[in-house]
């Protein structure tokens, strides 16, 4: 049997309302030499017949049935049974534009010092979900992998659904790990610690939707304290390989939430020396054993390693001019954390 070039792996459940046409966006790509792994999660509602009449009538598509068991298991029982060089990643309530496998594919082809590629998403979300909005702002605008992997401990710098990676990639670093965290993030976030590069094309090629009903918004897993519990491990060990001033950091951000996060690296053996901010009722103040103080105590470029939790909008932007304003380079003098 013909090996196909693309696999794309869609787990399904409780779909029967999205699923035609997310499926039907990944039948009439442009690029055709691809299968199509739908695996049914257990379904309770209708899914299983919208798949299996798909199926019926274009025999790229393969349905798998499982056990409701959770989106690992049917990703990595995707990756199991997929025979393709690539593998896509498609949700059941997204839309993949017509040149998307096309696009991304020829970019693996040309670039063999990628692992995986993203794409710029369009975002499906209704009005009042501005929080969301602004995160598909902030990934679309990551493209090149060194800001990628920069940026990668701030949130998680890809849509899950827009990307394709390297088959080849599973067996060297393994699958998706199932645990109180997200499945796509800690991946990423293994794959870069591997030296893996990760990149996005510049085109807008998958709607991204973002229902009630979205993991992201449901799951505990997806929920803020266990997505930095996760990050905070990974966070340590690249302080430990890129810091010179390890364990010490100064961390910018005093308030109450930037430091409950920011203490999670101290399980990890990171030192905090002061807490850096700009409100003048925290400066002088002294929290959890720390001194906060104001700008002025930043160390100078290549003198100490600051550490920036900022929660606000816009604080980030703002931090970074000014930053850059000092010769502060990201990297090698800070890093954004949050």
């Amino acid at each position: 049997m013909h090996a196909p070039r693309i696999s794309v792996i869609m787990p399904v459940y409780n779909a029967a309302d999205t699923v035609a046409e997310a499926l039907e966006s990944i039948l009439a790509q442009s690029f055709a030499d691809f299968e199509c792994l739908a695996v049914d999660d257990g379904s309770t509602d209708d899914s299983a017949a919208v798949l299996d009449a798909i199926a019926a009538r274009d025999a790229r598509v393969r349905v798998l049935r499982l056990p409701h068991g959770g989106i690992v298991p049917a990703l990595n029982a995707g990756l199991a049974a997929a025979r393709g060089s690539y593998i896509a990643r498609m949700d059941a309530d997204d839309y993949s534009m017509p040149e998307r496998l096309a696009v991304q594919h020829a970019f693996l082809e040309q670039c063999p010092d990628v692992g995986m590629v993203g794409c710029r998403v369009a975002f499906g979300g209704g009005e009042d979900a501005g929080g969301y909005a602004r995160y598909v702002d902030w990934t679309n605008a990551l493209l090149d992998p060194d800001r990628i992997a920069l940026e990668r401990f701030r949130e998680s710098p890809f849509a899950h659904p827009s990307v394709m990676f390297r088959a080849s990639l599973i067996p060297e670093h393994g699958p998706y790990r199932d645990g109180p965290f997200p499945e796509d993030y800690e991946l990423w976030l293994r794959w870069m610690e591997a030296g893996v590069r990760l990149a996005k094309v510049p085109q807008t090629l998958l709607r991204w939707d973002d229902p009630p009903t979205r993991l992201s918004r449901t799951d505990s897993r997806y929920g803020t304290d266990v997505f930095y519990a996760m990050k905070t491990g990974y966070l340590a060990r690249w302080l430990a390989a890129n810091n010179p001033f390890h364990p010490h950091i100064s961390v910018i951000g005093a308030g109450k939430t930037s430091r409950r996060r920011a203490l999670l690296l101290r399980e990890h053996g990171v030192v905090i020396d002061r807490w850096i901010d700009v409100d003048p009722r925290k400066i002088g103040n002294v929290v959890d054993g720390v001194r906060v103080c104001g700008r002025d105590c930043l160390p100078a470029p290549q003198a100490g390693f600051c550490l920036a939790y900022l929660a606000g909008h816009g604080a980030a932007d703002e931090l970074e001019a000014f930053l850059h304003s000092i010769a502060y380079v990201a990297g090698r003098d800070y890093l954004l954390a949050s």
